[in-house]
């Protein structure tokens, strides 16, 4: 088995974990490839005896990869997919802090669960993804266009609310008088959509939630559409540029730009081992089920 590595940072309680899965991986006899970034951040802490094949960026990958090792948290795995991409690698998220909605092993589970892998006690689950085009186009966005949470418009260098037509279908639904909105995948729904009072959606839905930020008009409601609806979204406000968000990536959009949101072409997969489930990771996120009463 060919499995790679990401990580995004080296805590100092997170170095005994990273030896500790290389040694596991090591025992079942995989193959092991590292994110050069993360391979030099590590290998300078720690006492790595052996040399690793590494990797920088999405061209350095294929298909012949089994697996991908996410070792942090959510946000890692939302900077994992931009290696990823379309190759159809599986990626299983190792939690390094707390509980995460998509990184749910824990770092103290990592040999059962490489132990699950190679037993093929597990199951791939296929997150929806969301594509954006800008018009004109945006050189920050063309070449990664690209969201597994979500898309969000959010105002720039103002106090000042903005205001964001939107259209699905071709069809005008409102113009929302904001600080911004959310196009949540049922991935993103746990995420800012949620904290801005968005419902959460199971990820077999096959749907989209549009969620005001901080909306004037308190009647502005979160609302869940079909996944093959095209949304387009255009903003307007006091100052010339606004802000486009595609999960942690940020990027600066004029005015009156015309922004294209609809499912992309492609799929993440992401492991669930046998005993996982998300209705579990959601009672213990959500701490679902710990009020007394129930």
């Amino acid at each position: 088995m060919k499995v790679g590595i990401y990580g995004q940072f080296y805590h100092k309680d997170s170095g005994e974990y990273i030896q500790y899965l290389l040694e596991t991986l090591h025992h079942f006899g995989i193959e092991i490839h590292v994110e050069k970034h993360f391979y030099e951040i590590f290998s300078s802490k720690l006492n790595i005896s052996k040399k690793y094949k590494t990797f920088s960026s999405y061209d350095d990958l294929d298909n012949s990869f089994e697996l991908f090792l996410s070792l942090g948290g959510d946000g890692t795995i939302l900077r994992t997919i931009t290696l990823v991409q379309d190759l159809n690698i599986p990626i299983l998220g190792i939690n390094t802090g707390r509980l995460g909605f998509l990184a749910t092993i824990q770092k103290e589970e990592i040999k059962e669960a490489i132990s699950k892998i190679i037993g093929k006690e597990f199951t791939v689950i296929e997150r929806s993804v969301l594509a954006v085009a800008t018009s004109p186009e945006n050189e920050d966005i063309k070449n990664m266009n690209f969201a597994l949470n979500e898309v969000t418009v959010a105002r720039k260098d103002t106090t000042s609310m903005i205001t964001v037509k939107t259209h699905l279908n071709d069809e005008y639904l409102n113009s929302y008088w904001a600080d911004g909105l959310i196009v949540a995948t049922p991935t993103g729904s746990t995420g800012y959509s949620l904290s801005c009072g968005g419902p959460v959606i199971t990820p077999d839905n096959n749907s989209m939630v549009l969620t005001p930020i901080a909306p004037h008009n308190l009647n502005a409601r979160p609302l869940v559409i079909p996944d093959h609806t095209t949304i387009q979204l255009e903003v307007s406000g006091r100052e010339d540029k606004h802000l486009i968000s595609l999960d942690s990536r940020i990027a600066t959009v004029n005015i009156n730009t015309i922004i294209t949101v609809k499912k992309a072409p492609f799929t993440i997969k992401l492991v669930e081992l046998e005993g996982q489930s998300f209705l579990k990771t959601l009672r213990k996120k959500l701490l679902w089920g710990e009020d007394k009463r129930n």
